[in-house]
């Protein structure tokens, strides 16, 4: 049996049957976590209702709508149809039920449209996790949203978990029982951008929520039983607040106590309303470094059992993360020792890390990747070019 589905192959065992039910289509929302990467994507809501948030890129000039349950339910079926068209294919090409690496080959095939890579990618990594968008799917009214994670439920009886963005705000504004609610139907997890517990950065990036309202939504969700995930922005106070920003994190974090503390760090670019007030100066930002040290004023100050991850490309030391309290200090001596190389050592690693060479600061002793990072630096400064510039230069690639 072949390793690999050639695109010819497939094409000519396609039956009229396989050929309907990949034909159907649904909608795809323009984002999700990380953490959701392989996740079936099902959109219930369209872009954001607040969408004031001065460091987001995403859905600028966009209307919020709230789908028709009606609409979402009809995208499930289409999910469904595409993918028992993927499990009639693995049959017809000899397959059987291996479907994964029928659906391997199709995810890698974009001739076949955005809905059938994306189930294909879904069903080749699994087929366990599906994630509800776009920014803030809590907002819908909660029968709406219960009876749609049922219906998602009811149709993929073998998912292991159902998650979802939503904002602190409302969070704050469900009942403990809706929540409950929402959490007996099926929703496992809520994605929360928290961003930061300081009072005064809130309300300069126009984020529409409080340092009370996180602690309320978070604690709401925690005592409801569903699972809590809470994203921080390293960096987003600037120079001016970055002390109080990094302390009153810790603080808030510490009165909830969410399952997963995810770092984001701070990367601005011409998308975002940010970016006026960084260029008239109004906002200034942080070295990388400066980044680093915010971090670990903010692991200095958290009182938690939940589990740090740094798993955004954006952030400069991904190896920061595990459990709290008892992963604390380790993740303080990785950035101890970050901190304490020598300044051209340390500038190696962010062009490695910033051009994808580096992941680890172990990954520094490859002397093969350290000279050729050394030799991009002496060309990027023999061309009379600001190193420091060209690291912001690649960071824009991943926006």
């Amino acid at each position: 049996m072949p390793a690999r589905l050639e695109h010819v192959k497939i094409r000519r065992m396609l039956s009229y049957s396989v050929t309907e039910k990949l034909s159907h289509a649904f909608e795809l929302g323009p984002i999700r976590p990380p953490s959701e990467a392989f996740s079936l994507l099902i959109r219930a809501t369209r872009n954001c209702p607040w969408n004031r948030c001065q460091f987001c890129p995403v859905y600028k000039g966009s209307k919020f709508e709230l789908r028709p349950v009606e609409q979402v339910i009809r995208d499930i079926e289409a999910v469904r149809a595409i993918g028992e068209g993927i499990k009639e294919l693995a049959w017809q090409t000899g397959y059987g039920d291996k479907v994964r690496e029928v659906a391997a080959t199709l995810c890698n095939q974009p001739q076949y449209g955005p809905c059938v890579s994306h189930v294909a990618l879904w069903l080749s990594t699994g087929g366990k996790t599906a994630f509800l968008q776009d920014s803030n799917t809590l907002i819908m009214r909660t029968p709406e949203l219960v009876q749609v994670v049922t219906f998602l439920r009811k149709t993929f009886p073998s998912l292991d978990r159902v998650t979802a963005y939503g904002r602190s705000h409302t969070a704050a504004r469900k009942s403990l029982a809706e929540l409950k609610e929402l959490k007996d139907a099926g929703l496992d997890r809520i994605h929360i951008g928290l961003e930061t517990g300081y009072d005064p950065l809130l309300t300069y990036m126009e984020k529409g929520c409080t340092a009370e309202n996180h602690i309320e939504g978070g604690k709401k969700m925690k005592e409801a039983g569903i699972s809590l995930c809470e994203y921080v922005m390293p960096g987003l106070g600037g120079r001016k607040m970055s002390q109080q920003h990094a302390r009153e994190t810790a603080r808030v974090l510490n009165e909830i106590g969410p399952d997963y503390i995810r770092l984001r760090s701070l990367h601005v670019s011409p998308l975002m309303p940010l970016w006026a007030k960084l260029q008239d100066g109004d906002f200034e930002l942080q070295t990388e470094d400066e980044v680093v040290e915010e971090i670990a004023v903010f692991i200095e100050n958290l009182q938690v059992t939940s589990y740090l991850k740094s798993d955004h490309t954006l952030n400069l030391l991904m190896e920061v993360e595990g459990r709290m309290p008892e992963g604390k200090e380790e993740c303080l001596n990785i950035i101890n020792k970050y901190l304490s190389l020598p300044d051209e050592e340390r500038l190696n690693f962010k062009v490695g890390r910033r051009a994808g060479l580096y992941n680890r600061l172990a990954d520094l002793n490859d002397s093969y990747r350290h000279d050729r990072i050394e030799q991009a630096i002496k060309h990027i400064k023999a061309q009379g070019s600001d190193v420091d510039e060209e690291i912001v230069r690649l960071k824009n690639t991943f926006i």
